[in-house]
This record gives C-alpha cells, structure tokens and sequence, in this order.
C-alpha cells in the first residue's frame, strides 16, 4: 500500500520515484531470453524487444552518476570511482574546471597489509574533511540496510582503525562524528555509544537497550511511515546527544513464516501495529556526551496515541524542536523544549480535517530566533520565515500551486539568503526548480530554462554556485549535468545516457501523449496513453489500464519510468492500448483540497474517478473495446484494481493485483489511520472502503499475486480475500511467490516469471484480434 518509497514505498511511487532512477538495471542477469524447454509461448515473436530483454538483460541498462558529496569548503564534490585494480577510490571533482583529485585511495582502505579494500556501502565526510567514516558488511534491519560496521581514517597520518571495539560483526548504526570530528556517536543493539578517536575510548550512554526498549532507532512501523531510522542527533556544541527512545511492549507481534530456506519452517515475529491496536510509545531525550542522567522532554498526551515525527536541535545547543502529532494525524504541534529542564512551549499548531504532514527541512538561524517552515494552511504548501522575536509566521511563497521539496537552504546565520525548491506551478506533471529570498523582499523566482520541459532534480551545492542538475522526461532516461546558478548554464554534461537512447530509438515503438478527462463532478484528472505504433483508428484495440491511485504515488508524470514504461510499451507492441489516470488523492501537486479529498473514501472516489475516466474515454475514442477492458496496480495500486473489478464489474474485465491490502484494517496504524479515519468511530468506513466486502461482484478475471515474506503489506489479506471468493465460487487465478517481499523481485528469475504470467493473463483474458 505504500512505498516506494520513499524507495521507499517501493513500486507504489514507481511513477514519482523512478524519475531520477535507474529503475531499468536487471537482477536476473542469467536468465535465457527463450521459453523453457517444453514450455511454448502463447505470445506473438515479432516484437522489438522481449520480456527478457527487460528483466534479464542489460539491453535497457540505465546509467546513474555516482552518488555525490558536495564538500563544506566549496572546493567540490567527492564521488566514489573504480580503479585500475578493481577498488573505489573516494575522488574530489572541481564543478567548474573538472579537475580531478584522488583524496582516498582504495589501498588507504585495506584492514590490514594482505586484505582487500573494504567495500563502502556509504561514506561521510567530517566538517574539516580530514577524517572520513566508512560504512561496510551491511545487513537489513527491518526494510533498509542500516546495519555494519564503520571504519575511520585519519586522513593526516593514513590511520585506519574499525569502531566498537569487539562489537558483533554488522551491529553498529548511523554513525556520526561530532561537530569537532573528534569522537563518533553510534547505536549498536538499542543503545547509544560514544567513541574518542584519538584514544579510542568508547562510553556507552544508555544502559537499557533491550528488543522491546530501543534507543537511538525506530520499530518498522515509524521506520516505514514517518522515514525515521536514525534516532539521535548530536548538539552544535558537541556536549550533548538528543535521542528518541521506543518502547514496542504491547504492540502486537506479527508472524511470517519461511517454509523455503530450511527442512522445517522457520518463523520470523516483529512488533507491527495494525489499525486499532496498540502502537509503541515514543520520547525524546537529552543526555551529555561523556555520559549521565537523561532529561526528558515533558511534552502532553498519552505517548501511544501521539507520534514523535521529528526532532532536531534548534539552531543552538540549549533547545530541540520537536514535532509531535495526535493519533488521528490532524493536529501536530511544533514544540520548544528547554534541553537542560525538559520543558516545553508549543510554536506553531497545524491542523486539518483530514491530515497534516510533517515538515522537513526546518532551517534554523539566528541562534534558533528564526527557522524556516513549510504549511498548507493556505491550501497549497508554502515556504514561511517563523521569527520568535517577530511577527511569527510570514509567507515567502504564495499561490496556488505547491512547494513539492526544498533543494537547499544557503544562509548565513543571520538569515540573509535564499530557499531552493522543487515546484510546478502551471504542469503537475513536471518538477521545476525556483528560489526566493528568505528575507520575504521578492518573488519566487524560477531558476529552471522555460524551455527546459520534463521533471528535474537538483543537489545544489552548500554555497549555492552550482548544482548536480538532472532531467528525465517521458520515454526519456535521465540526464545529468553539471550547471552554475542562478543562470543554469550547462558547464559539463556528465551522464546523458546515450547508449540507452540509442537503443531506445530502435525498439521503442508506441505513440504516446498525455491528455485530460473531466470525472462527474467536474474534476479534471491528467492521463497518458501509449497507442501500437501501426495505430488504426478505424480498428477496436482491448485498454490495459495502469493505476497506483493512492496519495503515496503519482503515475502520469513527464518523467522516465523505467521498466513499467518499457513493459507498457512492450504490450502495445502485442496491439494492446495502454493508458494510466491519475485519480483525486494521489501525490500530485494540485492542493491540498486534491489530496485530502479521499480521506475515508479510499476504493470509493477513487475507481469512480477511474470509471468516470473510462466512460470519457469510451465517448471520445471509438478506437477503444469496451468489452476488453483490464486493470493492474501494485501496493495501493492492487488494492484500487480489486475495487475497480468488484464495484464495477461490467466495466472492467480483468484485473491484475500485485501485493493488494484486499481488507484495510489489517494495514499499519500510521498510513491507514491516516487516510482512513480511527477505529471504533471509522468502523463503517472501514467496512465499506475494503476490497473484500465487495469480493461477492466478482464478474470478470483476477490475477492475484503475493509474496509470502512481504512484512509490509501482510499475505494474510490475500488470504482473506482468497477466503471470501471461495466462499462466492468466485474463481480466479492466483500465484505466492516464496519469501518475497513487497517488491517480488528477489530471487533469480522472479521479475522475468512474474511479468511473463501477467503478459500471458491478459493475452488470454483480453485478447488482441
């Protein structure tokens, strides 16, 4: 039902978030690009490109510039590169001459004199840069690899030396040197550590770590919904460590069971609160560097019905900012809290009838007087200066439009100088970077060419002269380039993936455009469509329809989109005409009223929109088969295709559902809740909003998919829909894949065997004539 992330929530945003990714790169390198021996395919050869020239080769491979580190000095950016003899080397590039400097050679990395490099996984820089923290040996720890072990290298005499002492290989986390880079702060095993780096001396600062008490991280469900992973920050002045600490006892215990990786089955149990229950208590503490008594923070209300959803330092090393929401998600105070005492004054209030989100990128200047926030009170999300000493809150932005992200702040401490961000204000399907003053004296102003169309994305320097600049755009794969700003001029084009447009050129061959239709009330809702590149129409072609449809992802946007693109185009080829409509709700950057106007309508308004649209288009194009119409989603988008297929089943024919949430009450309590109200009072709607209350007006053919290991969107709700279809001799075609996850791609040949059964369900269920 959610991510992707925000990979986040993994193929739920695959439309927003595969803009600036190489979403094309195969994990099933080996697999033959032929049927199996005995096995024919019932699908026509003539195409351009196969299925396993997606999702088990290289052919549509995407290139992606190396992930970057803008330096304090301004002197450059620092990127990871392969050397002559295999090893990565950490190299400094000059935006402007490209002058390039090896800073760290991957034999400076070496364990010891016969070892090899150690394989970095991340890297951080100290302020000075003359100390460098490696992240290695990595492992999962709930839905991302958080857990290894850190190394530090002391540039000046070439030292090396690993952190913990004797820890348990691959149990440190976000390890993070201190204002002065003279010691590192980590967590390993729900406490919090300090270690000095000259006499490598470690202080433990917690003591009562334990699997249900957790200090300095998070449990999977605030992990997932309100990105928070790394749950400490150190104070500007080095004295002291803020922390979250999370007491999971009473949440319950979901189970997952392995009947593949050993002769019995193995269970695996974590603490996931699902809509209703109990939900772990959080809160926020101070305690000094060198070791001691924690403070707490005293804010209101019970602990297990609010959330903790941000904290940081406030600009100086005496307060935090902390952001606390009620249960219901609608009402969040941004709170002052007094870190020597505890006590707390509440700032700012947001508030809606639905939900509010959490703001990031609070800036803070002034010695904490001033901060920079984000609010939709205006009904759009805008940028405004809090002043404490002042008029409070004072609009830098305004308009209807939103402010979709910050790029960066560059200020000084007084707070003269300019937000950089993300926005769009006449296309909600492009992103376009703007900047304004901080001090409110001018207009936003866009920093984008006006004749530079599609979704771009920025990391601007810490100075703010330059940035990484990248750009997809349709059927387009990203490009990246090196530019100056405020003028945006091109100063090197460093990855523009020309070998895939190459290849792009010769096997792409679908028509493809966007368009609008007008759903019964009069909304206007943006759509694409990708039509077979000998397109007739005089002829009637059968419609696949492609649908997340929940306000975690956006699908029609002028962006690259990867593998989804490509199979969509692949389809066309076999005569199928492929559209997507973005419904009301989904991550668009059309408002507020937009987004919260599926609050508890959830599988309701939102295949309306989708029937609505259908209807529009059966009027407008005669060239569409209304008796072959099918349907497919993944996360959000499965759970949308099954109510499209059971409240109106004689428009859509056939469905494909990829790890569906089927009955919304057996999703976590932070997203559901959110979107769908509070159990007991939400109980009708609940009802009402879930897939398997409607499973009875199953007319047309389903394609139900679950990966048993998923541990976000539970296989239990596949089996209760399974449960209630029975009951209905409702049949219909359905496949478990062992131990995968949300995404169902682990595993050698998962990708290529999943979309080869789908291609094949609607060959047969929809055919092409």
């Amino acid at each position: 039902m959610n991510r992707f992330t925000k990979t986040t929530k993994i193929l739920a945003l695959v439309a927003s978030a595969a803009l600036f990714t190489s979403a094309c790169v195969s994990t099933d390198s080996n697999a033959l690009t032929e049927q199996p021996r005995g096995q024919t395919s019932p699908l026509p050869s003539d195409t351009t490109f196969t299925l396993a020239d997606i999702y088990a080769s290289d052919m549509f491979s995407m290139k992606s510039f190396p992930t970057t580190r803008w330096l304090a000095d301004g002197s450059g950016y620092t990127t990871l590169e392969q050397n002559e003899n295999g090893g990565r080397d950490i190299v400094r590039y000059h935006p402007e001459t490209g002058e390039r400097t090896v800073l760290v050679s991957a034999d400076l990395l070496r364990p010891s004199e016969d070892a090899d490099p150690l394989r970095i996984a991340d890297y951080q820089w100290s302020e000075d840069a003359q100390q460098l923290l490696i992240f290695t040996n990595t492992r999962r720890s709930w839905r991302t690899h958080t857990l290894g072990d850190y190394w530090v290298l002391n540039r000046e005499n070439g030292r090396l030396f690993q952190l913990g002492g004797d820890a348990p290989e691959s149990t440190l986390q976000f390890a993070k040197f201190d204002p002065a880079g003279t010691r590192v702060a980590y967590v390993m095993q729900n406490n919090i550590y300090v270690q000095d780096l000259s006499s490598r001396e470690i202080t433990q600062l917690t003591h009562d770590g334990s699997r249900d008490l957790i200090n300095g991280t998070f449990d999977w469900v605030n992990e997932e919904e309100f990105y928070l992973r790394d749950g400490f920050r150190w104070s500007p002045d080095g004295s002291h460590i803020a922390y979250w600490q999370v007491d999971t006892s009473g949440v319950p215990m979901f189970t997952m069971i392995d009947n593949v990786s050993a002769l019995y089955p193995t269970l695996t149990e974590f603490p996931y609160p699902k809509v209703g229950e109990t939900n772990s208590s959080l809160r926020v503490g101070v305690l000094p560097a060198n070791g001691g008594d924690t403070t707490w923070m005293q804010l209101p209300g019970d602990p297990r019905d609010h959330y903790l959803v941000r904290m940081e330092w406030a600009g100086n090393s005496n307060e935090l900012m902390i952001q606390q929401m009620n249960r219901a998600q609608n009402f969040m105070q941004f709170w002052l809290a007094n870190a020597q005492t505890g006590t707390a004054e509440a700032l700012i209030t947001e508030q809606s009838n639905a939900w509010v989100e959490q703001v990031d990128d609070v800036r803070f200047f002034r010695n904490g007087q001033s901060f920079i926030w984000q609010s939709e009170r205006s009904g759009y999300r805008h940028l405004y200066r809090f002043d404490r000493d002042g008029d409070g809150l004072t609009p830098l932005t305004s308009g209807d439009y939103d402010v979709i992200e910050i790029a960066e702040i560059v200020a000084n401490d007084q707070g003269q100088g300019y937000a950089w961000f993300i926005a769009s204000p006449e296309n909600p399907l492009q992103r376009y970077l703007f900047r304004v003053a901080l001090d409110g004296s001018s207009e936003a102003q866009r920093i984008t060419p006006a004749d530079w169309s599609g979704s771009h994305s920025y990391r601007v320097s810490r100075d703010g002269r330059f940035a990484l600049h990248y750009v997809s755009r349709k059927g387009v794969p990203t490009e990246t380039r090196m530019i100056s700003l405020p003028d945006h001029s091109v100063i090197n084009e460093l990855e523009m993936n020309e070998a895939l447009k190459a290849t792009l050129a010769k096997k792409i061959t679908s028509q493809s455009e966007f368009f609008q239709v007008t759903a019964r009330d009069g909304l206007v809702l943006d759509g694409y469509v990708m039509r077979p590149a000998d397109f007739d129409p005089n002829k009637q072609y059968p419609l696949i329809m492609y649908i997340y449809g929940e306000p975690w992802g956006q699908t029609v946007a002028d962006g690259w989109q990867g593998q989804t693109y490509l199979w969509h185009d692949y389809m066309t080829q076999l005569g199928y005409v492929v559209v997507s409509i973005d419904n009301r709700g989904t991550r668009s950057p059309r408002g507020r009223d937009w987004r919260h106007s599926i609050y508890m309508q959830l599988g309701i308004v939102t295949v309306r929109d989708q029937a609505d649209a259908l209807d529009e288009m059966l009027a407008r194009w005669s060239w569409i088969d209304g008796n072959r119409v099918a349907m497919w989603g993944h996360s959000g988008g499965g759970s949308q295709t099954l109510n499209a297929l059971f409240r109106y089943p004689d428009k859509f024919h056939a469905g494909i559902a990829l790890a569906p949430v089927p009955d919304l009450r057996l999703y976590d309590t932070i997203y559901q809740e959110r979107y769908s109200g509070l159990l007991p009072e939400a109980a009708d709607s609940y009802e009402e909003t879930s897939a398997v209350t409607h499973a009875a007006n199953l007319q047309g053919d389903l394609l139900l998919v679950h990966g048993t290991a998923d541990d976000n969107v539970h296989y239990q709700g596949t089996e209760r829909l399974k449960d209630e279809l029975i009951k209905h001799n409702k049949q219909f075609r359905f496949m478990a894949y062992p131990n995968r996850t949300h995404g169902i791609r682990e595993g050698e040949g998962t990708s290529l065997h999943l979309r080869t059964m789908m291609t094949e369900f609607l060959w047969e269920k929809v055919p092409v004539r």
